[in-house]
């Protein structure tokens, strides 16, 4: 299957690269000099060594070897295929700043929209292609343009902010517009002359985009912030060249959070911080929780794990391979680097990015394959909300008939399998309750210990406890706190509010949970004096859709305005359904549609966990990457040796 994939991908590619027009007078140019006859004088193939100066941006040897023996196994590593390239303007200074604030307000406020893919810029041409062997010439002919234009575009630049429904930008004046132009229609013929590349100069009016395919309810959000942004603020704009992997032009780019060792030949290796393509069109034939992707880092492609993944910025991949001044004349930057390299979480930390821009030089920038990526660690002072889903289920392992199978005649509990508790409370209302509400299997505790294990070795302790009323839940708590060693120092409050949509009950009534005095009875370390912001009263039987998710909102936010000034780290562990519903609007984001929403649920796994931390004190959160590894485990069949040993 995968042969395949890769054959048609070929095939495809090859169709977009148009033959080059041939200049008998002019020979091939190489100019990578020494680094490049190092890698020749090691025995590596001309095309190989050029391939690696070029996706490495040409930085040095060790960066092409290191890129060498990484792709040694990549399918497309002795194709000729060219790299795409563009040229921007990128702005620099306090203008920067202002942007910079505008992009992460926004992206608090309403959420990811198209523009924050790529940084701010202004485009002055298409993307083009250009062949390996080309390539430093290109910004021979940056340098020689910038050398040329330099003063000649007035500073600051006029930009005029502009609004539409679908599209927030700032316009540059028609006639500053013009004259960039010229310097775009003058590089293009410098990239003729010394690379053979054809340039097409960005023809339509040239901007620099803040916000578009957006929520058209984020409308007045955006334009609000738009307006705040000052377009006179100091900035010194530089002419930055960048490349990207033709093969993966329209491909979703993400970015690896943990390791994933393959089970499977079909698998692909995951190395924390490298950068996954993702095409739509190959997902068709994907079993559900799995993706199919290509590794930067390596160039191979298989199957993995989709909640080992978060999505990235199409520009987080990018290399650099020439960065101007066009105010100043200060020496040109060392051109190599990539843009997605030398981070914290995957892109360049706002200081490190000021710095950049400001010296004018995106040097010593390494690429994505060589970065580790650092775990992200909250500051203390900051409030952090986890939400967890509950541990492995009894009636999913063994089956809804398993209370009639499990219970005699005197409802006296008797267990067949080792994975079931060895003992169960007695109900209220009889053994029967157990059918709403069931309890989790040994290895769900077990699964709970090892979260809150990891919590611990993580140096993570919990202030506040809150859970769902479902048994499952409760038990789930109870362990975590067994592994955080907090079980007889923290109480979990039982918070009705939490349990999960009423309309996923099945029957005519709601479960007949246990009080929390009678699960401090059993040695669960239950707050039996907290009282509820929801109470069991106010729950319905099948509420709408609009119910749910409107009560999961209000209990969260009340739950963190009463710890607020009183701990830390607030901790539910309530449903799957919980991990969406009670993150998304205290993060500034409008509820999906129900259809939406099931499809999020019903991939989150037993003991799936979140992070939440809050953005100063706006009130607003934002997602977090967990202190604690996932958790990833599978189905074990039920084992019989006399079936299965004892056939004839």
């Amino acid at each position: 299957m995968i042969d395949r994939r890769i054959m048609a991908a070929k095939e495809e590619l090859y169709a977009k690269v148009t033959p080059r027009r041939q200049r008998q007078s002019r020979p091939s140019t190489v100019k990578h000099g020494s680094t490049l006859d190092v890698l020749l004088s090691m025995g590596f193939p001309k095309t190989r060594a050029l391939k690696a100066l070029v996706s490495t941006g040409g930085k040095n040897v060790q960066a092409a070897c290191d890129w060498l023996f990484s792709h040694v196994d990549d399918p497309f590593l002795d194709d000729p295929l060219p790299r795409e390239y563009v040229l921007y303007l990128r702005p620099s200074g306090p203008l920067l700043q202002q942007l910079s604030h505008f992009w992460q307000q926004s992206r608090i406020s309403c959420g990811k929209n198209k523009a924050h893919n790529i940084f701010p810029h202004i485009t002055l041409c298409q993307f083009f292609m250009c062949a390996d062997g080309k390539v430093e010439s290109l910004s021979d002919a940056l340098q020689a343009t910038v050398a040329k234009w330099k003063a000649r575009i007035p500073m600051p630049v006029p930009l005029e902010l502009y609004t539409t429904s679908t599209f927030i930008g700032l316009f540059v004046e028609e006639q500053v517009a013009e004259l960039m132009k010229s310097f775009a229609a003058d590089f293009a013929s410098e990239v003729a002359a010394k690379a053979d590349a054809h340039v097409e100069p960005h023809k339509k009016q040239l901007h620099v985009t803040l916000a578009y395919h957006f929520h058209a309810s984020h409308l007045p959000v955006l334009e609000k912030l738009a307006k705040n942004v000052d377009v006179g603020s100091g900035c010194d704009w530089l002419a930055v060249l960048y490349s990207r992997d033709i093969r993966f032009a329209n491909h979703e780019t993400l970015q690896v959070m943990y390791p994933y060792v393959p089970q499977n030949d079909d698998e692909l290796e995951l190395m924390p911080g490298d950068f996954i393509f993702m095409s739509p069109v190959e997902q068709s034939t994907v079993s559900e929780g799995w993706v199919y992707g290509t590794s930067l880092a390596t160039g191979l492609s298989g199957l993995l794990p989709e909640n080992y993944i978060n999505r990235a910025d199409e520009s987080d991949t990018w290399v650099v391979h020439g960065s101007y001044s066009i105010l100043n004349c200060a020496s040109p930057s060392n051109s190599s680097g990539s843009v997605g390299g030398l981070l914290f979480d995957g892109k360049l930390s706002d200081s490190l990015l000021d710095s950049i821009m400001e010296a004018s030089s995106p040097s010593g920038l390494c690429p994505p394959m060589q970065v580790m990526r650092a775990a992200s660690q909250p500051s203390l002072s900051k409030m952090r909300l986890f939400v967890c889903r509950h541990g492995e289920r009894m009636d999913v392992v063994f089956g809804k008939h398993w209370v009639t199978q499990c219970f005699d005649s005197k409802g006296r509990f008797i267990r067949s399998n080792l994975n079931m508790p060895s003992s169960l409370p007695a109900r209220g209302g009889g053994h029967r309750d157990y059918d709403k509400d069931c309890p989790i299997t040994v290895f769900g505790s077990t699964q709970a210990r090892l979260v809150g294990e990891a919590l611990l070795e993580s140096h993570t302790a919990i202030d506040f406890v809150y859970c769902s009323p479902s048994l499952r839940c409760v038990q789930t708590a109870q362990n975590i706190l067994q592994g955080l060693q907090q079980d007889e120092s923290t109480k979990i409050r039982i918070e009705p509010g939490l349990f999960e949509w009423t309309k996923w009950v099945s029957g005519t009534g709601l479960p007949a949970w246990l009080s929390p005095a009678e699960l401090a009875a059993i040695n669960l370390s239950v707050d039996t004096t907290y009282r509820p912001h929801i109470p069991i009263s106010k729950l319905v039987v099948s509420e709408s859709y609009e119910t749910y998710i409107g009560r999961s909102f209000q209990v969260t936010r009340e739950i963190l305005a009463d710890c607020k000034n009183q701990g830390n780290t607030v901790l539910i562990v309530a449903h799957a359904s919980s991990l969406e519903a009670c993150t998304r609007q205290i993060r500034g984001l409008t509820p999906q549609n129900p259809k939406d929403f099931v499809q999020v649920v019903r991939k989150i796994p037993y003991l799936g966990f979140c992070a939440c931390e809050e953005m100063g004190e706006t009130g607003v959160w934002q997602l977090v990457d967990p202190p604690i590894l996932p958790l990833t485990h599978g189905p074990n069949h039920s084992f019989s040796w006399r079936e299965m040993l004892m056939q004839d």
